[in-house]
């Protein structure tokens, strides 16, 4: 087997982003705080977000339906930066070790059109990737199978013969992987890095695994 190209979900394999890094500041109890991101600013309708629909209309509509939560709702996307903590080091030493190997590399990330710009102009590593395909600037998400042949179409537009199983997925999500797998894709799902980096070299990438802490 020869895998020629691998793509990386960002969340949770090379980015720290959760909404408790915000929300701890805003709602000291931890109860009250779980309940608010379980019921109100939910995975759900952040998703909705990650789909394409404006960061405007989400927050508007979220009140209309909440308005005692107006103040906490707006909060989600006006300190949204404060959500995505740094990097995940191991996850970017994979990154750099394959890049270091002359592996072509390409992103595909469930990521808002709005709220991507800012990772793109503070995270320096992102130049490392080929293409970058990002779910709200296509209208498309994970697992949806046409989000994986726009990305597919990217990477043959740098390496125009490669098969979809000569291309290795990485994503935290479970079912992501699988999806990716159903199209003839290799799949990895990331549970930590040296994980990720044994399946790499069990699937034949030479590289340079790095040392994790």
């Amino acid at each position: 087997m020869t895998i020629r190209a691998v793509v990386f979900d960002f969340g949770g394999v090379l980015f720290d982003w959760s909404p408790q890094h915000l929300y701890r500041k805003l709602i000291a109890d931890d109860a009250k705080r779980q309940w608010f991101l379980d019921n109100i600013c939910t995975q759900a309708w952040n998703t909705e977000q990650d789909a394409g629909r404006t960061l405007a209309e989400a927050t508007d509509t979220l009140i209309d339906q909440h308005p005692e939560y107006k103040t906490l709702i707006q909060a989600y996307y006006e300190r949204w930066h404060e959500m995505l903590r740094g990097e995940l080091a191991d996850g970017v030493a994979i990154l750099k070790a394959l890049h270091k190997a002359e592996m072509p590399l390409f992103g595909l990330t469930n990521w808002s059109a709005e709220t991507f710009p800012y990772a793109r102009a503070h995270y320096p590593f992102l130049k490392l990737f080929r293409n970058i395909v990002v779910s709200g600037e296509l209208k498309l998400i994970k697992p949806d199978p046409a989000i994986y042949r726009a990305s597919l179409d990217q990477v043959r537009a740098h390496l125009p013969d490669i098969q979809p199983s000569e291309v290795v997925f990485i994503d935290d999500v479970a079912g992501n992987t699988e999806a990716a797998i159903a199209l003839g894709w290799q799949g990895i799902h990331h549970v930590s890095a040296e994980r990720t980096a044994a399946r790499l070299r069990a699937l034949g990438v030479a590289f340079n695994v790095p040392t994790f802490p």
